[in-house]
């Protein structure tokens, strides 16, 4: 099942896609107020169609405009570390890394990718992103998965170095980090969407492929079964250090093929598409 949230007729609604590309609409605002109400997500739980409208005649937006919560895992595969200039991580010594991302930092299909006046170093991290369906606190591993609703395709953009306009201590490895921090929480750094694939679609979130494009050409290949530590051990730690609730999202982590890797960055006017398994084609142009 896929869900959506679309502007019509000047308002934000949500709804349920069709297999003819009609949207059947379900009620006002993003699909939040849903996935407060109906957990797990089934056709059968769904509310009743207030109507249909033709894809073509809608706006998408992100699925989810405004969650409690924006989470992304950072070193989350190794290729990734590797490339970049890391040590292979054990993950028998370590803890997932995460981090949160503002909401202002969330777009939707189609929409624009602003450059910051901060950086002329902004890349891109194609990412599966998981979208939780039910309050969860200390949740297992084994348990993990039973709490999402849901999962998405997903962009991590992120500017590689930051320039404020004045000299600062830059080996400080404090101003490194913040830097780094900083480089995700820019306006638009969080492209979301097309829609939201119900879990019962996605039985094993550890079979998808991972893809990026810019400007039709390949830059990320990859899978998810590489990632260091899987979405049910992201789930589960997330939920010992933070009670995760409804429409929250946990962006997984990146594969390798991102700009800093060679070098390449993101200009105005590049197009990038982001596709994870059979969760659709995330769409976004860099302005």
């Amino acid at each position: 099942m896929r869900l959506v949230t679309y502007r019509r007729a000047g308002a934000v609604r949500h709804g349920r896609l069709t297999d003819g590309d009609r949207v059947a609409e379900l009620g006002d605002g993003d699909l939040v107020g849903l996935l407060d109400a109906v957990f797990p997500l089934t056709e059968a739980a769904l509310p009743a169609a207030t109507g249909e409208h033709a894809l073509a005649d809608v706006e998408l937006l992100a699925p989810l405009l405004r969650p409690g919560k924006l989470l992304a895992a950072a070193a989350n595969y190794q290729d990734h570390v590797t490339e970049t200039g890391g040590e292979p991580l054990d993950k028998s010594h370590i803890s997932p890394r995460l981090f949160l991302k503002p909401s202002s930092s969330i777009v939707g299909p189609d929409a624009a990718i602003p450059l910051p006046d901060i950086s002329k170093e902004v890349d891109w991290e194609a990412e599966l992103a998981v979208v939780i369906g039910r309050r969860a606190r200390h949740v297992s591993v084994e348990d993990a998965l039973d709490v999402v609703a849901g999962y998405l395709s997903s962009n991590d953009v992120s500017a590689r170095s930051i320039d404020l306009g004045y000299e600062r201590d830059t080996e400080d490895k404090a101003v490194w980090f913040f830097d780094w921090l900083a480089g995700k929480w820019c306006d638009g750094f969080a492209p979301l969407g097309p829609w939201l694939v119900s879990a019962d679609e996605v039985p094993d979130p550890q079979a998808l492929s991972v893809d990026l494009e810019v400007n039709g050409e390949s830059k990320q290949h990859g899978s998810t079964k590489d990632m260091i530590f899987t979405v049910a051990e992201l789930v589960a730690h997330a939920s010992r250090v933070m009670t995760l609730e409804p429409g929250d999202v946990i962006q997984t982590g990146t594969p390798s093929g991102v700009g800093a890797a060679g070098g390449q960055y993101l200009a105005s006017g590049d197009e990038l598409t982001v596709t994870v398994g059979p969760l659709g084609t995330l769409r976004n142009t860099v302005a």
